[in-house]
């Protein structure tokens, strides 16, 4: 098989991701699971030269400066990934996340219906988190297509790199490519705001500048839709705070209370009966007690704020993961793997 054919298989076996490394066949992951495919090992000269066959010029040449290069690419039939292309020990390695090429709704990723009414919010900051490869883009994505259904406004994406093609429906939306439509996040993001967005969405908050600017952006009236690698909503909050100089800390505590709207982080889960994952996710939403917390630089009392926040759609991870074992979702191994106050857990399912 050649990478066409290892990718174009991964696609139509529903896996997520593929690696081309050397000294072994193409690797690919299903259900969180690496697996080996039944092909040749591959030698140095294989993985350079697939790099050397899906990079164009100029992502060659930042390969070949930097050591490593994201892009998105698309095969023939419509087919999209992911891809980073990356040196290691003075070879060559590829990993190749599978994109799905239709958008999923909500309901059908059996996402909290909660997310589905950030779709109805019109300005403000919402933060989808959680470690690499936990599904936050696919969740952003579902989030621009539920309001692309219904409103009539410009949504501009800047993403690193694109992951899902939205076509206009009763939005105009506009996709820029960091590397190839724009130079970096900071900067599209200070063009996009002269741009007549209604909505933003930004690929992932990275860097003091970016965090700052799309704070701005949401106290404006926009509605900024972002990405951290955070584990849980308290943590998000701390590690956006942390990112300024301790004399700015009090300044974006303030902006933040006027804008957070929302925090969902996530995680994906092996279901327990069937093939697939499920996400888990702690959902966080900005009440006035909220912001007060914020504020007052009391951020570790969130968690029982979203505790006592049920009838709003707030909700713990650790209750989620209870409610996905209750309903025969995960099994106990999973549940307990994933829990943070594991004894408290144990009381209740026991």
């Amino acid at each position: 098989m050649n990478v066409l054919n290892v990718l174009k298989w991964a696609s139509d076996a529903e896996a997520s991701d593929v690696h081309f490394v050397v000294g072994n066949p193409p690797i690919v992951r299903m259900d969180g699971v690496l697996k080996t495919l039944d092909e040749p090992v591959l030698e140095r000269e294989d993985t350079e030269m697939y790099a050397r066959y899906m990079l164009n010029d100029s992502q060659y040449k930042i390969f070949e400066t930097s050591g490593q290069v994201d892009l998105a690419y698309r095969l023939e039939d419509g087919s999209t990934y992911r891809i980073n292309v990356f040196r290691y020990s003075g070879k060559t390695g590829i990993a190749c996340r599978v994109i799905k090429d239709k958008i999923p709704t909500a309901k059908e990723l059996e996402l909290p219906e909660i997310i589905e009414k950030v779709s109805d919010f019109t300005s403000g900051l919402v933060l989808v988190t959680g470690p690499t490869g936990c599904g936050k883009s696919t969740t952003i994505a579902t989030i621009i297509d539920s309001i692309n259904k219904k409103k009539n406004c410009h949504i501009l994406t800047i993403e690193d790199p694109i992951e899902y093609v939205h076509k206009n429906d009763l939005s105009i939306i506009t996709q820029r490519e960091v590397g190839s439509d724009c130079n970096n996040f900071p900067e599209a993001l200070r063009a996009g705001l002269r741009q007549d967005p209604d909505v933003i969405m930004v690929g992932e908050m990275r860097d003091l500048e970016t965090i700052s600017t799309a704070v701005t952006a949401a106290e404006t009236g926009h509605l900024v839709l972002a990405t951290l690698h955070t584990r849980n909503a308290y943590q998000t909050i701390e590690r956006i705070i942390d990112v300024f100089p301790s004399a700015h800390q009090q300044q974006i505590r303030v902006q933040l209370a006027n804008s957070l709207m929302a925090v969902f982080s996530q995680r994906l889960l092996p279901r327990k009966r069937t093939t697939g994952r499920i996400a888990a996710v702690e959902s966080l939403i900005v009440t006035h007690a909220v912001r007060n917390l914020i504020r007052e630089n009391k951020v570790h009392q969130l968690y029982t704020a979203i505790q006592t926040g049920q009838r709003l759609g707030m909700q713990t991870m650790d209750d989620y993961l209870i409610k996905l074992y209750q309903n025969h979702t995960i099994n106990r191994v999973t549940l307990l793997e994933n829990v943070t106050e594991r004894d408290a857990v144990l009381k209740v399912i026991d």
